[in-house]
């Protein structure tokens, strides 16, 4: 069987898997596009055509695996201000400009696609994407509670729909209206289902989703009314409406205004909103395949931006990933993108065979399920997990969500990027390490030869200005491979980037492989969150080396537990028992921290601080060391890789030193030290067949203590493990060796 027929094999065979995910999740979409088309003031239809487009096309021609396609949260906002702004009062006519906009949204975004911009994303600090997508939350949930509670006219900013919310209740309370208050009772109730709907633990409840519910529920109602001979207490005013035949009364996009100011800022918002949305989307699904899978983002881009200009060639909103019916795909066993195909189908088929019960359900069921919705996008809880994480990233939220309610999406995330900028530079005292260092080549990539890790090093700084970089390099790395990430040349790191490296150290851990962030112990952070802000100190004030531990600090202190030593993680400038190792004689050594001790045999591990050459040439090193106190004299000796360091020991008067059959050791090793006969008596058949068969380590010996070192940089916690059991193997084959003589 070859790999084309096998792959066809199992298509077929998970073709039932998708056409049930598909249709679970066509039961979500269907309400949804109702509702997300109303709340921007289009036709109901249209936020369908939307689905049924994005559905069709991405499903084909997108390079993302288990994403559902159709129209997004995000562009509810931008839509109605589109829609109200291009139609001077005629929202029906601000919605055929508007679907021009969305016509050249989507060539933009096609556009982008072919430039390789799926990179978009990575260019927007994360707090002000949560103070957006809360603006946006806020936003749905202004304008949606209102027809919630039977009030379908309510008008005005997003401030004032949130002012006059107590004036709808108390109406509520006065009013003689049937319609408005039997449409308030059936919002109120849709609203419970949705909030309650995860606390109720029947299986066959949970078969249908929340808002399939409320449809089936609010439509049986009318038939019950029907049943019983008596008028349904809703008015039409209150009710969906659909066209008789749909493909008949397809909108077409006007195309009058293309050279307005305000046309042509809509098609940038759409186009910004809606990359933003969709790429956050793809990365968030690809964590949920459970294949492990990643996603083609331009691919993607490009299969969005045609079903976009589809979409609002035929009367559509934009198309987008979707998150959370992605989400339902996967956990309904999604395979592949047949299943975005499928919803597709099924909602085509709803449209056309269930018309008259789709004009039964009511605006305020609808209204429901996106009160929940905003509300989810602006969870209070947001607030406090983005508080904790720093005080700086509570302004950039705040200042984000509030220029965006106040003004609109492009200048509240516009803002929100310039506060950041001007956080980080407050907070680094320094405007040049920004501006001088954000185009200069920052990242060094390169795989070990001993351990075969890969080994990633960031200098200046690392935000969301260059973060790109970085993943770039991580692109290029195998998922199943073990890399070691160290930031000790890097001056500042900020939480964009720190949140983006739990992406991808979730997605290597699934795959097999591992992402060991070191280099961030000396750097101050203003909490304990693991995303905080972290930035570089002064030698003098090691604060965070005793307030807030590092991932890697507590990993350290956990093994110094395992193996039964003392962590002590403070600095320490006592040196004074490294000045007598030829390693040193040309280095200046600062300090030592992170120290792991184990005091009954008299070893220790640490990460050292030390520099070499002066003045302009200066350059400072940190590395991991391994310090073993002897009970025995040996001779004083240095091992290295052949060549390595042969010249600075040949300086001190060391010589090459050959040990007799052992030609591959000679080969491989640089031997040298002054007093042959004692190293070839210490160098026996059994500690070269030891040093052969483990990883390189530079060893010296002073005459009483060893000093390993493995290379010069911090080494990963399983790196520093590896070189404790090789210095213990080491410190007893070596007493032994001397106390049998």
């Amino acid at each position: 069987m070859n790999a084309k027929t096998n792959h066809t094999g199992i298509f077929i065979k998970s073709l039932p898997k998708n056409i049930f995910s598909g249709f679970v999740v066509s039961l979500i979409a269907l309400p949804l596009g109702l509702g997300l088309a109303l709340a921007s003031e289009a036709p109901p239809i249209s936020g369908i055509i939307a689905a049924v487009a994005g559905g069709i096309i991405v499903a084909l021609l997108g390079g993302s695996k288990v994403t559902i396609a159709g129209p997004g949260n995000g562009l509810v906002i931008v839509l109605l201000g589109a829609i109200t702004i291009l139609g001077e009062g005629d929202l029906y006519q601000g919605y055929l400009f508007t679907l021009a906009a969305i016509v050249f949204s989507g060539i933009l975004m096609l556009l982008l696609g072919f430039l390789k911009m799926g990179r978009l994303a990575d260019f927007f600090p994360a707090s002000a994407i949560q103070g957006m997508l809360a603006a946006i939350g806020i936003g749905i949930l202004a304008k949606q509670f209102h027809i919630m509670v039977g009030h379908n006219n309510s008008r005005g900013t997003i401030i004032e729909l949130l002012l006059t919310i107590p004036n709808d209740l108390l109406d509520l309370i006065n009013t003689a209206d049937l319609n408005m208050l039997f449409a308030s009772v059936i919002g109120i109730v849709s609203l419970l289902i949705m909030v309650f709907y995860s606390k109720i633990r029947n299986k066959f409840f949970q078969l249908i989703p929340a808002p399939m519910w409320i449809l089936i529920l609010s439509v049986g109602l009318s038939y019950c009314y029907t049943l019983l001979g008596k008028p349904y207490p809703i008015g039409v005013d209150y009710l969906v409406s659909i066209p008789d035949d749909v493909l008949s009364n397809l909108a077409f996009p006007d195309f009058t205004k293309i050279l307005q100011k305000e046309f042509i800022l809509a098609v940038f918002a759409i186009t910004l909103i809606a990359s933003i949305e969709s790429l956050l989307s793809i990365k968030a699904v690809d964590k949920l395949d459970p294949l492990n899978r990643r996603s083609n983002v331009n691919k993607d881009l490009k299969a969005l931006g045609l079903a976009t200009t589809i979409s609002g060639l035929l009367g559509g909103l934009n198309v987008v990933t979707v998150i959370a019916r992605s989400s339902v795909n996967v956990n309904n066993g999604a395979t592949n993108r047949s299943a975005n195909f499928f919803h597709s189908l099924f909602l085509v088929g709803f449209v056309l065979l269930f018309q008259e019960q789709l004009k039964r359900i009511p605006l305020a069921a609808l209204a429901a399920i996106l009160v929940y919705t905003g509300y989810k996008l602006a969870d209070p809880e947001s607030f406090r997990k983005i508080a904790r994480i720093g005080n700086e990233q509570i302004v950039i939220f705040l200042t984000t969500l509030f220029t965006t309610i106040f003004t609109n999406l492009i200048t509240g995330i516009g803002v929100g990027i310039l506060v950041t900028i001007i956080i980080h530079m407050v907070l680094n005292k320094s405007i040049s390490l920004f501006l001088s260092h954000l185009f200069k080549p920052n990242i060094l990539l390169f795989k070990e030869e001993d351990e075969g890790s890969f080994y990633v090093s960031v200098k200046y700084f690392c935000s969301f200005l260059n973060f790109h970089k970085l993943k770039d390099k991580l692109d290029d790395v195998p998922e199943s491979e073990d890399v070691v990430l160290d930031f000790s040349m890097c001056s500042f790191v900020d939480h964009t980037v720190l949140e983006g490296l739990e992406n991808y150290r979730a997605t290597f851990d699934k795959k097999g492989g591992s992402i060991e962030v070191i280099g961030l112990d000396k750097h101050d952070a203003d909490s304990f969150h693991p995303f905080a802000i972290r930035k570089i100190l002064p030698v003098a004030a090691l604060k965070p080396i005793e307030r807030y531990f590092t991932k890697r600090q507590k990993d350290l202190e956990v093994a110094a537990k395992d193996y039964g030593w003392k962590y002590i993680a403070k600095r320490n400038t006592n040196t004074s028992f490294l000045e007598d190792f030829i390693f040193f004689h040309t280095r200046e050594i600062d300090y030592f921290y992170n120290l792991l001790k184990d005091a009954e045999n008299d070893c220790s591990v640490f990460d050292l601080e030390w520099a070499e050459g002066a003045f302009i040439a200066k350059e400072v090193v940190k590395t991991t060391m391994m310090h073993i106190k002897l009970d025995v004299d040996i001779p004083v000796f240095t091992l290295d890789k052949e060549g390595l360091l042969q010249l600075i020991y040949s300086l001190a008067g060391f010589k090459d030193i050959t040990i007799e059959n052992h030609p591959d050791f000679n080969r491989r090793f640089n031997l040298s030290g002054e007093n042959k006969n004692a190293i070839h008596e210490l160098f026996t058949d059994e500690m070269v067949l030891f040093l052969e068969s483990h990883p390189y380590y530079h060893i010296e010996s002073n005459g009483s203590s060893l000093l390993i070192l493995k290379n010069e940089r911090l080494l990963s916690v399983q790196e520093t493990k590896r070189m404790i059991y090789f210095g213990q193997q080491l410190h007893d084959l070596v007493q032994h060796k001397k106390i049998s003589h």
